[in-house]
């Protein structure tokens, strides 16, 4: 690793290369030393930015949670464009193709770092949890447009109930990710009772 390479750099480079560990290997394959060797510099590199490898591995979580925003507000955006349908279809399946299903394996399979992200978030579980706030927010968006029924959308149950379907069509990581009329059905399924828009 060259001197002089700013730590946001180098940060960067070890997520990345965890990311890339974890998706082709799976969190038991997620070591400190597959993830240097991954990112081609010496194991001690990762050590000399973070107190431990599950320091690194909380802050690799936060880091792509803190990726949601940005996601979350071209969602929101898109209220009363398009359909409802589509734009979940679509936001569903950006979030999830990602690496955010090896990041709840992750999360689900270290006692210690469940236990560090615990300090900071106490309930439920990182990335779902902030994912389930960014739909909720959206259908509160399409709701006040009419799109979604005033009276009928239980919006608190809605938004975790989409997330958790979508998240069981992509948790299979040996098999290729669903189609985008699965993820559509599921969509459309879990929104029949509320919708106001003619169904396709």
């Amino acid at each position: 690793m060259p001197t002089g390479v700013a730590i946001r750099d180098v940060r960067e480079q070890l997520f990345e290369a965890a990311e890339r560990v974890l998706l082709r290997d799976g969190p038991n394959a997620l070591t400190s030393r597959a993830v240097t060797t991954e990112a081609g510099c010496a194991k001690g590199v990762l050590h000399r930015h973070f107190t431990d490898f599950d320091a690194f591995l909380a802050e690799l979580v936060q880091d792509r949670v803190d990726r949601l925003d940005g996601q979350a507000a071209a969602l929101r955006a898109a209220a009363g464009h398009g359909t409802v349908a589509d734009n979940l279809t679509s936001a569903l399946t950006e979030l999830f193709a990602s690496v955010a299903v090896a990041i709840v394996g992750l999360v689900t399979s270290r006692d210690e770092l469940r236990a560090r992200l615990r300090r900071t978030r106490p309930t439920g579980v990182p990335l779902l949890t902030e994912a389930a706030a960014m739909v909720a927010s959206y259908l509160t968006a399409e709701r006040e447009l009419g799109r979604i029924a005033a009276d009928d959308a239980d919006i608190d149950t809605l938004a975790p109930t989409l997330i958790g379907a979508a998240h069981l069509l992509f948790a299979d990581r040996h098999s290729a990710p669903p189609q985008t009329e699965a993820v559509r059905r599921t969509v459309t399924t879990v929104l029949s009772g509320v919708s106001r828009e003619p169904q396709a």
